[in-house]
């Protein structure tokens, strides 16, 4: 592959690269010695699952590794013990180091669904950072100014405004660089939000008298709502440990318009070609190279096909949760919903029911004292529950 179609093949589905004339001579030279580029990653294990917002990152580090290089991804078990304060207008709640164990095992049992293992090195930062003498976090800290630490958006948003901003999360920083200087990174690569923190380790290498890494960001996508960036605590998730079949649905349920989105950073497919198509053929085949990638080709194809049945042949799936209803009979439908797990509160029910999303046997239900009777429920689009 020529260095030309190498750089077209990194550029996609990237928000900014700083600087592209230099990431041509780290491939270039890699190319002649035939040594593999350093690429770094950095994930705080802030929560346990991964979703397609991670995806897009990920799916990138295995674009290197597919052309050779060696992919660092490293987990900030010792940074997240402050917080990324990027974005934040308030000091993260320090994490204890059980959750952070957790998380960070959680992740390594997931990236490897996109990496290629044999090309990972999974690092912790606590093994360099913790380490460090006191003298050493002084040096460290005497490389930036509090005068570039404010000129930071989220800083300078928060200072302007009387907010408290903590020392420590000034450290942050610095410490995410002080990770490139340790791993000796060719290329970093993170969110766009993230820029601040990738330019610090450019600037800290060049202090430590080492080349300044290439930094490589990617967009936030957009999550379920095609509005706000994916985020577990907002609910619009993917998740990568979904069944098949709940992954193939969401994905369904975008707009037309997220769709392009998905298929540009989540997929190689030729953009012009796929827009030929119908809008509803696209997103099919878009769902299903996302559970493809996530599960399998036959599990894909499988989750393609319950779909088509359920949803355009409006058929009910063939495996379902199962609840058996008491003797007595005197259960509300409400309250079965919650009891299955199908709906996680009385509010939500509410919610559905006042919309018309719940039907018994193909009866809409809008009356909260229905009681529930043998059948088939069916809540929005996607969930079923058999009542027995």
């Amino acid at each position: 592959m020529q260095v030309a179609e190498i750089i077209r093949k990194i550029q996609r589905g990237t928000i900014e690269i700083i600087n592209t004339d230099n990431l041509r001579q780290k491939i270039q030279a890699s190319l002649r010695s035939k040594k593999p580029l350093r690429v770094k990653a950095g994930f705080d294990p802030t929560a346990p699952d991964i979703h397609l917002g991670h995806i897009v990152l990920l799916r990138k580090l295995r674009q290197f590794q597919d052309l050779g290089h060696k992919v660092y991804f490293l987990i900030g078990d010792f940074t997240a013990r402050i917080g990324d304060p990027t974005g934040r207008d308030q000091l993260r709640p320090k994490m204890d180091s059980r959750t952070i164990q957790k998380n960070a095992k959680t992740y390594e049992q997931q990236v490897f669904k996109i990496l290629d293992s044999s090309k990972t090195k999974v690092v912790f930062n606590s093994k360099w950072l913790a380490a460090l003498s006191p003298e050493a976090m002084l040096e460290l800290a005497s490389l930036s100014s509090v005068a570039q630490m404010l000129a930071r958006a989220d800083f300078k948003k928060r200072f302007e405004e009387g907010r408290e901003i903590s020392i420590l999360e000034f450290i942050y920083p610095l410490l995410q660089g002080y990770d490139s200087v340790h791993l000796k990174a060719d290329i970093e690569l993170g969110g766009m939000d993230q820029k601040f923190n990738l330019l610090m380790g450019r600037q800290i290498q060049e202090a430590f008298q080492q080349p300044p890494q290439v930094v490589i960001m990617t967009p936030l996508l957009e999550g379920l709502d095609g509005i706000k960036k994916m985020s577990k605590s907002l609910g619009n998730t993917i998740g990568i440990h979904e069944s098949p079949q709940d992954i193939f649905g969401k994905v369904m349920s975008i707009s037309d318009e997220l769709m392009w989105r998905y298929y540009e950073v989540l997929t190689e497919e030729d953009l012009n070609a796929v827009k030929r198509q119908h809008p509803k053929e696209a997103k099919l085949s878009l769902a299903q190279q996302i559970v493809r990638q996530l599960h399998s080709a036959s599990q894909a194809q499988s989750a393609r096909r319950e779909f088509e049945r359920v949803f355009s042949q409006k058929q009910h799936p063939d495996e379902m949760v199962e609840y058996t209803l008491t003797q007595e009979g005197t259960e509300l439908l409400m309250d079965v919903l919650m009891k299955s797990g199908l709906v996680a509160s009385k509010r939500e029910v509410r919610r559905l029911l006042q919309q018309g999303a719940v039907t018994l046997n193909g009866v809409k239900i809008i009356d909260e004292s229905c009681p529930a009777s043998p059948g088939i429920v069916k809540v929005g689009k996607r969930r079923f529950l058999r009542l027995v």
